[in-house]
C-alpha cells in the first residue's frame, strides 16, 4: 500500500533546451484507477452499441429484424393453417353426420363444467333478448318494399322473400368482373347479422381473409353468405329463419362492413336486385 500511495513525477523536457515543458505528480494508485475507469467505461459503451443499435445485427448467429419478423408473421400463419385445417375436419364429419341423419358436433370449443350454471342463464337470457328482437324487427318490416308477397310455395328466386342482413349503405357494389360476388355493406360495428331467408346453416368458420364466415342454404338451391364477422351466433346443422341473429359484424380491417352474396344454382347474382339495404 505504501508503494501505491508512494508519489511521482512524470516531467516533459524540451529536447534542445532540457527546460521542463510539463509535469504531473502521479502515483501508482491514481494511475490504476484512471486506466481502471477508462476500461469501465469503453466496455459499457460497447455494450450499449450492441444493444440499442443495429451493430448488433452483424454478431453471427443474431437474427436481424427482417428475420425475427419472418419468424412472427410464420408462426401466425402456421397457427391460422392449424385452426382452419381442425376446422375443415369438424366440417366435413359434420357433412357426414348430416347426410347419415345424425346430430352435427359443435364446433366451438366445450363449455367448462365449472361455469356450465352461469353459461345456461346467460343463454337463457341471450335467447329472450332475441326473441323480443326478432318481434321488433318483424314488426318494422311490415311494411318493406322489398317483401313481396306471395301465395303458395315460390318457383324462383324471384318470388322468394328476402330480409336484410343488416340496414346500411352499400359501399361495394356486385361487381363479377373485378371478383366482387356480392355487395359490402356498411354498418355499426357489433351490428347483429341476420339471416335473409329460412335455411340451414351449412358451413361456419374462420377464415385469414374475411373473418368469420356463414353459409346458409335456402330452398331453390339458393345460398347466402355473410362475411367478415367477430362472433357467429348459430353452429353447422342449426335450422334459422328469416330475420333471426346468426352472427356480429365487425372484423379486419373492414371492420363495421358486411360481406353479403347470394349464389342461385352455384352462380352469383346481384343481391341488390331483391333486397333494398
Amino acid at each position: 500500500m505504501r508503494k501505491l500511495r508512494s508519489k511521482y513525477r512524470l516531467t516533459i523536457y524540451n529536447d534542445v533546451t532540457f527546460g521542463e515543458v510539463w509535469h504531473m505528480r502521479l502515483s501508482r494508485l491514481n494511475v490504476f484507477t484512471f486506466f481502471g475507469l477508462i476500461t469501465l467505461i469503453g466496455a459499457a459503451a460497447v455494450a450499449a452499441l450492441i444493444v440499442f443499435t443495429p451493430l448488433r445485427e452483424l454478431i453471427p448467429g443474431y437474427p436481424d429484424s427482417k428475420t425475427r419478423r419472418n419468424i412472427v408473421q410464420n408462426a401466425q400463419r402456421l397457427d391460422a393453417l392449424e385452426q382452419k385445417a381442425r376446422r375443415w375436419v369438424l366440417h366435413n364429419d359434420n357433412l357426414s353426420r348430416i347426410l347419415s341423419g345424425q346430430e352435427p358436433v359443435d364446433v366451438e370449443a366445450a363449455t367448462d363444467t365449472a361455469q356450465l350454471t352461469r353459461y345456461n342463464a346467460i343463454m337463457r337470457s341471450y335467447f329472450v333478448e332475441d326473441s323480443l328482437f326478432r318481434l321488433q324487427v318483424e314488426e318494422m318490416e311490415q311494411q318493406n318494399l322489398t317483401m313481396q308477397s306471395f301465395s303458395g310455395s315460390p318457383s324462383s328466386i324471384d318470388n322468394l322473400r328476402f330480409f336484410p342482413p343488416v340496414r346500411g349503405r352499400v359501399a361495394s357494389e356486385f361487381d363479377p368482373q373485378s371478383k366482387q360476388l356480392g355487395v359490402g355493406v356498411e354498418a355499426s360495428d357489433g351490428s347483429v347479422v341476420m339471416a335473409a331467408l329460412d335455411g340451414v346453416v351449412v358451413s361456419a368458420g374462420w377464415t385469414i381473409e374475411n373473418g368469420y364466415v356463414l353459409n346458409l342454404q335456402h330452398e331453390l338451391n339458393i345460398t347466402t353468405v355473410y362475411k367478415n364477422n367477430k362472433r357467429l351466433l348459430k353452429q353447422v346443422g342449426a335450422r334459422v329463419s328469416a330475420g333471426e341473429a346468426i352472427a356480429v359484424i365487425g372484423a379486419g380491417k373492414d371492420s363495421g362492413l358486411l360481406l353479403f352474396e347470394i349464389w342461385s344454382s352455384g352462380a352469383p347474382v346481384n343481391p341488390e336486385q331483391y333486397i333494398v339495404f
